[in-house]
């Protein structure tokens, strides 16, 4: 094969995208790796059980390799590793998707789950906005204090200079509506983040800007 074929070859295989993260505050500390393109894989840590969990199906569902690691002071509150993870979570997308030429940027996903059913939808617009009704009942879910699912989503939204919507529309169990909310999500984000081959270079948006 000639050295023009093989740069020709090359220049069709579009770039993995990747971003790495480290966040550090009086609070947490926080070291994040993310590839868009990957196969699910995970190595969450954050000292927050049920939070871990629901990060790892995001990895999974996302198609997302991520390895995160936080360590934050549990011992006062779990609000600021929950939010500080999720705003690390969004800038990595954000650094990671670059200036969004040939992207969807907008995606989103109905997810059923047993007898729940959750919707998200992100735009990643360069614009922060969330909304996000969970229907949680109960202060815990396993180890995690419910209401801070909000600050996660918020705290995403911030990150990742997005609009991010998550919204329970019905369900029973607890833990199924947060998971439920997360697979959501997760697949919200891939298509989000998925390449528009129509659009290639393009930037999705008539300001020239996002």
């Amino acid at each position: 094969m000639s050295q023009r074929a093989v740069k020709e070859q090359e220049a069709a295989v579009p770039a993995v995208r990747q971003a790495e993260i480290l966040r550090h505050t009086s609070e947490t500390t926080i070291v994040l790796r993310l590839t868009v393109e990957g196969r699910g894989q995970y190595k969450v840590s954050t000292g927050i059980r049920f939070f871990d969990h629901m990060l790892e199906l995001f990895a999974r569902h996302g198609g997302f390799d991520l390895e995160l690691s936080c360590k934050g002071d549990l011992d006062v509150d779990q609000h600021h590793t929950v939010e500080d993870v999720g705003i690390a979570l969004g800038e990595a997308f954000d650094r990671a998707v670059g200036d969004k030429r040939g992207i969807l940027r907008a995606g989103y996903f109905v997810m059923p789950m047993d007898e729940t059913l959750a919707v998200a939808a992100v735009d990643l617009s360069g614009r922060t906005a969330f909304a996000v009704e969970t229907a949680v009942k109960t202060r815990l879910v396993g180890d995690l204090q419910s209401e801070l699912v909000v600050d996660f989503f918020e705290g995403f939204a911030r990150g990742a200079r997005a609009n991010v919507h998550v919204k329970v529309m019905y369900g029973r169990s607890n833990h199924h509506k947060i998971e439920a909310s997360f697979k959501a999500f997760a697949r919200a984000m891939r298509g989000a983040c998925s390449r528009d081959r129509q659009m290639a270079d393009l930037l999705p948006s008539t300001k020239g800007l996002l």
